[in-house]
This record gives structure tokens, C-alpha cells and sequence, in this order.
């Protein structure tokens, strides 16, 4: 902690200081130490809370300086004069999300020699000179200036690399054509600009490139895709969603066999998919969603593809049955068929899936073949999915390989839910609505403990709600609606926490959130009733008692008569006394009546 020091000054032969990621802080290394350091090659202050002003009087004195290391402090400025000529010749320049800014760094054209070019978020807004690009070295192996505001059009120049550079632009405002030069790289970052041109100088250049790595994705290309993909057989990269890219999908892209990711989403593609598609047998992303795709899906999808692990046909034209040869996709975790003509049954084969059999992650990594030096990585690749309703992009690599989900609503699909769904327990999604799925949700559904979103609206399911769905602790999106369902919702807080909206329209369906159940309300009768009105129970109660009433009554009396003689002839000699005395009343009360 704290700053450094002025007595470094005293190092006079100092050829290396390095305080890298450090928790140094305050006023960045003062002229008079670095003044004192004249024989200083390599100097790296990366990764700090350091503050303060970069000027030319620090570096006045620093003729042997090769490496310059000062990113990732966010507090520091770079203030060098445009028009000075520094007394050393850089290879290498580090100074990611530090304040280069808000002008271009024009002293940068006096460096001949670099090597690595490193200003990403450094904060500027400029034009870049022609002149920088003239002046690059052949040497040059990373361009990194992405996350500025840079703008204009990049020029056209002539460059010969010694070796397949990295280029970095992306996240900037460029716009006009990609020069033709950039087609000579081997990482080429151009996504998030405004470029609009040149797809057919950059992807047919009539010789083998050694493009690995194309991201010309968030531009405005409106273009057809040229058919010169067998120039590119080292691809293992390629990114051209949210363009406006039209017609056929090239048939040459066949010949990408190395191919690892392909995101086409969201432009105006259209026809089959070529039959060549299945020759990029190491694809381990394939997305096409957001298209006018048609035709049948490959069934040589489940046979050839077997990396795949993210699927996504979502909101195109595809038709016909769901191929059961899907089933062998034993590392896929991520299938959304969304918004197409899918028809037919669920193969109970599914099960199969392995990848979502699993709760670990299965996802294969992706990795370059050529990795340039001193610790430039790839961006993360990513997925874009409907989570919980909304779609999500999801970067990070460890968690993108622990979503698993299905998602196959607004199809044709008819029959039943396949039982063998239940065995898929690394699910975290399930959307199956707006089908003509008929029958029961299968019983164990219990079984996946893992799922957080459970989507079976407008279908025609029949039955009860599973008693196990109450024990989903994790779900916290679900909709029942529009079915054919009855009977009583599940107890339990689970089921309980969900909207009517999750169960309304089912007819048949009662319980909380929705009203009570007929049974219900019978059960609370007796607590809720006046005094004098007997309810049911009371009622039985009665009657039994008013039956053996009259049983022990009739033999009490009578059975005793029957068992004893003398108490029956005493009965009747009582019965017949009785008898005449009424017979003398009768005839006094007749003679007073005449009288």
C-alpha cells in the first residue's frame, strides 16, 4: 500500500520494475523518481489504485523503455503532448481502462516497433489518423483499442504481417467497409460497430487465410453471404448474428469442419439448410434462431454432431416431425425448437440426453489452436436463451454450462409428455406451451429438483396436478394455464405462491390461489353453524339413538314377560282389572249423558 517511493531514484541501473496488481495508491511515480532510472526497459504499474497525471517530463528520461505496463488504473491520465517525439521506440504498450482519452494518442505513430498495442477502454472519442495504420509494424501481433467511441471509416491500407495478428475493435462507432487488410489476422474482433460493407473482399480472398476467430456481429450488413468459406478451414469461430444478412446459407460452410460456434440469429436468412451443414462435425454452439429457415430438421444432426451442446432453431419455418435421432446428443444442454411447425410426438428416447441427465456441466471447451502472447484470452462465447420469459445472454462459462433447458412451445406437437422427461434432473427449464399435448403431466415430475421455470399452458392436459410438483423447492416460474386440468391444487407453499394466473382457465381446477373446492366447504359446515339447526352428524346420531331406544325398551318389557310366568299372569290379571274398571267408567259417564 501507499505510494512509491522517490529513493527508487537511486536504482540508477534499474533495467525492470514490476508492481503489478498490487494495492499501491496516491500519486502515480513521481518525475524525479523515473527521471533517475535511465537505464529502466521494462516498466509495469498495472492493476493499482494509482492516481495522478502521465506527462512527457515522466518519460523525458526513458530512452531505453521497450515495455510500458500501466492498465486498470482507472484514476490515472495520460497527458503526453501530440507533438512529442519520445525518446524511445515502445514494443509494447499496455494501458487497458486507463484515461488515454478523450484524443487519439498521436505520439503512438512514432512507435515503429510495437508489437502489442493495447488501449481499450481508454475513453477516446477520435478519428485514428491513416497514418497509425500506416505506421504499424509488420511485427505487430495484438491490436487491442475496443470499448472506446471511436468513429469514421477504417482505411484501407497495406500491411504485411510477419505472423496472423489478434485485432481488436469491437464496441466503437465505426462504419463504411472492413479494409481488406484485416482478413490477414487471425483473431478479428469488428462486432458492435456500424460496418456495412465489404463481406465479399473480406470472405473471398482466393487463397487460404488464417482467420480462427470472425465476430462481425451488431454491425449493419445487409448483404448477401458469399460462398468462399473453403477458404477459412481453421475457423473455429464465427459470429455474424444481428445483421441484416440475406438468401441461402452458403453451402461452402460445409468445409468448416473445425468449426466449434456458428450464431446466425437475427437476420433474414432463408431456404433449407444446406445438406453440407453436417460435415461441421466439432460444432459444439449452433444458433439460427430468428430467421425464415424452412424445411425438415437434419436428422444427421444426432449422428454427425457429436459435441453439440447448445441447439437453437428458435422463430424460424422448420416443419415436420421432432427427429428422434436427437437423442444420441449425449453432451447437448440447451434445445429450443421455439416458434417453428414442429409436429408429431415427443420421442420418449429423450432421455437420452445425458448432458441434461446431469447436474454438472458437460459443456466441452472451447479453446483456440494459436494463443497469442503476453495474456490476450478470447471474450467468452455466449448463448442467448429465453430464461423465465425473457431473454438472457449468458457469458460466463461456468454458469452457461449449468443451464440446461427445453424449450419447444409454440409447435404443432400433439400426444402425451413423455414420462422420461422426469429422468432429465439437471433441467432448470421446461417450456412446452401452446401445443395440442394431450393427457396427464407425468407423476414424477418430483424427481426434477432442479427446475426453476415450468412452462405447460394452452395445451389440452387432462388429470390432476402431480402431488410431487409441491415438492419443486427451486421453481419460481410456473403456468398451468389453459389446460383441461381438475381436482385440487397440491398443498404445500410451493404451489401455494403462484398467481391465479398460473392455473386459470382449468376448468375442473380448485384450491389455492383458486377458489375452494367443493370438499372443502362441506368440511367447515359444522363450524359455522347456528344453534337448533342439527347438522348431519347430529342427525345419525339421533336416529341411532331413537332405535336402540325402542330395542332395549320393547325386550325390557316384553322379554322379561316371555323369561317369567308369574310376572305374565300377574300382567294380564293387572290388564284385565284395568280393562273393567274402564268398562264401568264408560257406562257411568253414557247413563249421565241421558240424564
Amino acid at each position: 500500500m501507499g505510494p512509491i517511493p522517490d529513493i527508487i531514484s537511486n536504482l540508477s541501473y534499474l533495467r525492470e520494475l514490476y508492481v503489478i496488481s498490487n494495492r499501491l495508491n496516491g500519486t502515480i511515480i513521481s518525475q524525479v523518481a523515473l527521471g533517475g532510472l535511465p537505464m529502466l526497459e521494462i516498466l509495469g504499474l498495472s492493476t493499482n489504485s494509482l492516481e495522478g497525471v502521465l506527462t512527457s517530463v515522466h518519460l523525458s528520461n526513458l530512452s531505453k523503455l521497450k515495455i510500458l505496463r500501466m492498465g486498470y488504473n482507472t484514476e490515472l491520465v495520460v497527458n503526453i503532448s501530440a507533438d512529442l517525439v519520445p525518446p524511445f521506440q515502445l514494443d509494447k504498450l499496455y494501458l487497458p481502462s486507463y484515461k488515454v482519452g478523450p484524443k487519439f494518442p498521436i505520439w503512438l505513430i512514432t512507435q515503429k516497433s510495437l508489437t502489442y498495442i493495447d488501449i481499450s477502454n481508454a475513453r477516446i472519442s477520435d478519428v485514428i489518423p491513416i497514418s497509425f495504420f500506416s505506421s504499424l509494424s509488420s511485427k505487430l501481433e495484438v491490436l487491442a483499442m475496443s470499448q472506446n467511441k471511436m468513429y469514421g471509416v477504417l482505411p484501407d491500407v497495406s500491411i504485411t504481417f510477419v505472423v496472423p495478428p489478434w485485432i481488436e475493435l469491437s464496441s466503437n462507432n465505426f462504419s463504411g467497409a472492413i479494409p481488406s487488410f484485416m482478413r490477414k489476422a487471425s483473431v478479428l474482433y469488428l462486432n458492435n460497430n456500424n460496418l456495412s460493407q465489404g463481406l465479399v473482399p473480406l470472405l473471398c480472398p482466393q487463397t487460404k487465410m488464417p482467420l480462427i476467430y470472425l465476430d462481425l456481429s451488431n454491425n449493419s450488413f445487409s448483404e448477401k453471404l458469399p460462398d468462399c468459406w473453403v477458404f477459412f478451414n481453421k475457423l473455429l469461430f464465427l459470429h455474424l448474428e444481428n445483421n441484416k444478412l440475406w438468401g441461402n446459407l452458403p453451402r461452402s460452410m460445409g468445409a468448416l469442419k473445425k468449426l466449434n460456434v456458428l450464431q446466425l440469429r437475427n437476420n433474414n436468412f432463408s431456404g433449407e439448410l444446406p445438406s453440407s451443414l453436417v460435415n461441421c462435425t466439432s460444432l459444439i454452439i449452433l444458433d439460427l434462431a430468428h430467421n425464415s429457415l424452412n424445411g425438415y430438421i437434419p436428422s444427421a444432426f444426432g449422428i454427425l454432431f457429436k459435441s453439440l451442446s447448445i441447439l437453437t432453431l428458435q422463430g424460424n419455418n422448420f416443419y415436420g416431425a421432432f427427429p428422434s435421432s436427437l437423442c444420441r446428443l449425449s453432451r447437448l444442454q440447451i434445445l429450443d425448437f421455439s416458434n417453428n411447425r414442429i409436429s408429431g410426438t415427443i420421442p420418449r428416447c429423450i432421455y437420452n440426453l445425458k448432458g441434461m441427465a446431469s447436474k454438472e456441466s458437460v459443456l466441452k471447451t472451447i479453446s483456440f489452436s494459436f494463443m497469442p502472447k503476453y495474456g490476450m484470452t478470447p471474450s467468452n462465447d455466449n448463448a442467448l436463451i429465453i430464461w423465465k420469459g425473457k431473454e438472457h445472454a449468458i457469458e460466463e462459462a461456468y454458469i452457461l454450462g449449468h443451464v440446461k433447458t427445453i424449450d419447444l412451445s409454440s409447435n404443432m406437437l400433439q400426444g402425451q409428455i413423455p414420462e422420461e422427461i422426469s429422468n432429465l434432473v439437471g433441467l432448470k427449464q421446461i417450456n412446452l406451451s401452446r401445443n395440442h399435448l394431450s393427457g396427464a403431466i407425468m407423476k414424477k415430475i418430483g424427481q426434477l429438483t432442479s427446475l426453476e421455470s415450468l412452462d405447460l399452458s394452452h395445451n389440452h392436459l387432462s388429470g390432476e396436478i402431480p402431488l410431487s410438483l409441491a415438492k419443486i423447492s427451486s421453481l419460481a416460474v410456473l403456468d398451468l394455464s389453459y389446460n383441461n386440468l381438475s381436482g385440487k391444487i397440491p398443498d404445500g407453499t410451493q404451489l401455494q405462491s403462484f398467481t391465479t394466473s398460473s392455473y386459470m382457465e382449468n376448468p375442473g381446477l380448485c384450491g389455492a390461489p383458486l377458489p375452494k373446492c367443493h370438499e372443502d366447504e362441506r368440511a367447515i359446515i359444522p363450524q359455522n353453524l347456528n344453534k337448533g339447526q342439527p347438522n348431519d352428524n347430529f342427525k345419525v346420531g339421533l336416529y341411532i339413538s331413537v332405535v336402540l331406544g325402542f330395542i332395549f325398551g320393547f325386550w325390557g318389557v316384553c322379554g322379561t314377560l316371555v323369561v317369567k310366568t308369574s310376572w305374565r299372569h300377574a300382567f294380564f290379571r293387572f290388564y284385565d282389572n284395568i280393562k273393567d274398571r274402564l268398562m264401568v267408567v264408560a257406562n257411568i259417564a253414557r247413563v249421565w249423558r241421558r240424564t
